[in-house]
């Protein structure tokens, strides 16, 4: 991939995302000490997430630029740092600022189209008798985000319900219809980043999966 002058260099780049995993696991302690459940599952699976690039590379040989990694740490870290809040504050970035929830819907829903477009193109370079418009990727790309950002919704509604039927603090918070309807928009601009510019940050990984594509059908057919 090409360098970006208006980003750090890619050493830079590995030492952000390496300082947000440490943070990542001082926020887990942090869960721990507090008791809190919600803060312990949330900074949990962020530390899961940030061990995908690594994996994905050494096992699947999926080519991961240190800009993809610090894409997926970034948005794993700023959601888990959401829950925790700002040390001595009463209330977490969720409840005290009220844009926190939709940028984290953005970065979260740019991952999800990122897989969408990456696999989508693999098919599409892999399959003789498939072809996929850029138009049709791109509206293919918006309808996928959707439907994730959707069944999200529904499962912070299902936890809520839970939760308050239990009497426990729920993991994830639901604020509403109409936060909802603004998360909903804001996944779909996240996608629609993606469907414009995810040509030039993920043309590799979908090279990558194409490859493995073809050689898993090369020893189908032999």
């Amino acid at each position: 991939m090409r360098s970006h002058s208006l980003l750090p260099s890619q050493q830079r780049q590995r030492q952000l995302s390496y300082f947000m995993e440490l943070g990542l696991v001082g926020m887990l302690f942090v869960g721990l000490e507090r008791g809190n459940a919600g803060i312990v599952l949330n900074t949990g699976v962020a530390l899961a997430v940030t061990q995908l690039p690594p994996i994905l590379e050494r096992d699947y040989g999926i080519p991961m630029d240190p800009r993809l990694t610090l894409w997926i740490t970034t948005a794993v870290f700023l959601h888990a740092f959401g829950t925790v809040g700002l040390p001595g504050a009463t209330a977490n970035l969720y409840s005290q600022v009220w844009w926190w929830d939709h940028m984290t819907h953005a970065l979260s829903a740019s991952l999800v189209a990122g897989v969408g477009y990456a696999t989508v193109r693999a098919l599409d370079e892999h399959a003789d008798g498939i072809h996929f418009p850029q138009r049709f990727v791109a509206v293919f790309i918006l309808l996928f985000v959707l439907a994730f950002g959707v069944l999200w919704e529904i499962l912070e509604f299902a936890i809520a319900l839970s939760a308050d039927a239990l009497g426990i603090d729920a993991v994830l918070t639901q604020y509403g219809l109409a936060d909802t309807m603004l998360d909903l928009v804001f996944d779909l601009i996240g996608g629609l980043v993606v469907a414009l510019w995810g040509g030039a940050y993920l043309t590799d990984v979908s090279g990558a999966i194409r490859d493995r594509l073809e050689a898993h059908a090369d020893s189908r057919d032999n």
